[in-house]
């Protein structure tokens, strides 16, 4: 009998939901595989927006993964100084074939020491954050630097997932998947990067997200910090 791929994304409370269930629906689909979705213990987690979460399994129990992969939301600034968090990462990365991550979750892989000389990406507003753990900012939707594979903001979890399927299966398996979901984006507005959205809507959003800017700035040091 074929023993399972064994694929893990981590919760936390106020992460982006699309950025965890863009990958598990493409990672439900690879045959064979068990997904788990992980927290310190099973209970519901708010995510940030409506939806609430529930994990399948806690850091304690869950098994030797062969991929392990961070999405990101607003509740990756406290993660990036949860030592509970960081030491399950270091752990799983030991062993596991693939180490990934959606969106901000690269600053968790970043912070637990996993990203250091490795090129990765991450959501457009905490890119340069990614110095301050070693790694090289990579401006792509999807960035593959030996076993880590990193995926920019929120949508492009879904390219990631399928991506990292074409590299742990094969392309026909992620193809099929493609298909399956019928993946076929036709955005109604070309906004979706601060190199093709106008000037004033980049603007409007760094305004908006200023206060928060300044608290990942802040915790991202203390993170740096530590890691040193």
């Amino acid at each position: 009998m074929t023993t399972p791929l064994q694929i893990g994304l981590v919760m936390f409370p106020h992460v982006t939901q699309l950025d965890l269930t863009g990958p598990v629906q493409v990672f439900s689909s690879v045959p064979g595989a068990k997904v788990h979705l992980i927290w310190k213990r099973i209970e519901p987690v708010a995510s940030d927006s409506v939806l609430t979460l529930m994990p399948t399994i806690t850091f304690a129990d869950c098994p030797q993964l062969d991929v392990i992969c961070v999405p990101g939301g607003l509740g990756t600034d406290d993660l990036i100084n949860d030592e509970e968090m960081l030491a399950f990462l270091r752990r799983q990365a030991e062993g596991a074939k693939y180490i990934s991550s959606v969106c901000t979750g690269s600053l968790v892989l970043g912070a637990a020491g996993l990203l250091t000389g490795y090129r990765a990406t991450t959501h457009w507003t905490a890119m340069e954050f990614l110095k301050e753990f070693g790694a090289t900012p990579t401006h792509t939707r999807v960035c593959v630097d030996r076993n880590r594979i990193t995926g920019g903001g929120v949508t492009a979890g879904i390219d990631f997932a399928l991506t990292l399927v074409s590299l742990l299966v094969d392309r026909r398996t992620a193809e099929a998947i493609q298909l399956r979901l019928e993946y076929n984006p036709e955005p109604p507005f070309n906004s979706g990067s601060p190199e093709t959205a106008p000037a004033e809507i980049v603007a409007l959003l760094k305004e908006r997200i200023a206060p928060a800017q300044a608290r990942r700035g802040e915790m991202i040091r203390r993170a740096a910090a530590r890691l040193a």
